[in-house]
């Protein structure tokens, strides 16, 4: 058996911070990218996971701290500056892939690699699943380094002010036990 999830199913969202001697004046975004996974079973057990993020679908949802609050046109230049961090036209989507899925206490450790660019890291991830009754709500929450994957982080006034080097990803999904 194979589960198809999407976007529909839920959200993947990432949460920047800002450092530097200017950090006060920048906003620590919110952005949400649509996803696909396809989910492996044998019997009642998850046996492998792929997750793709299309990178285009980038959306920066909102901005909070800064002098101002953000801007339409200042999401549009963040969309923009993340997607040349990304380089997106180049490398359209980012993929997890799991070697192994375990049992664990509030559901499975997911371990594999994730691929940013042209850079693949080790990744494990605590899925954390909850049974909803009708259905499964899965979640989990991990911190990615742009160092880790040889990104820049975006930064304005000579460096005074950018993109923190470690982002938070959530991730939320349910899934019906039937159909």
């Amino acid at each position: 058996m194979v589960w198809e999830l999407d976007s529909s199913d839920g959200r993947l969202e990432l949460t920047t911070g800002v450092t530097g001697p200017a950090a006060r004046m920048g906003h620590r975004l919110t952005i949400a990218m649509a996803w696909r996974a396809s989910v492996q079973w044998s019997g009642d057990e998850p046996t492998a996971v792929e997750l793709t993020v299309d990178v285009d679908s980038l959306e920066v949802v909102r901005g909070e701290g800064g002098v101002t609050p953000l801007s339409g046109p200042e999401k549009a230049v963040a969309r923009a500056n993340a997607l040349k961090v990304l380089d997106g036209k180049k490398f359209p989507h980012i993929v997890y892939r799991t070697s192994a899925v375990a049992e664990a206490a509030e559901g499975y450790v997911l371990t594999g690699t994730l691929q940013i660019r042209d850079r693949v890291r080790d990744c494990a991830i605590d899925l954390r699943v909850e049974d909803l009754g009708d259905s499964w709500r899965m979640s989990c929450d991990a911190v990615v380094s742009h160092a880790d994957f040889g990104l820049k982080p975006y930064s304005l006034m000579m460096g005074a002010m950018k993109v923190a080097d470690e982002v938070a990803v959530s991730f939320t999904a349910e899934r019906a036990k039937t159909g």
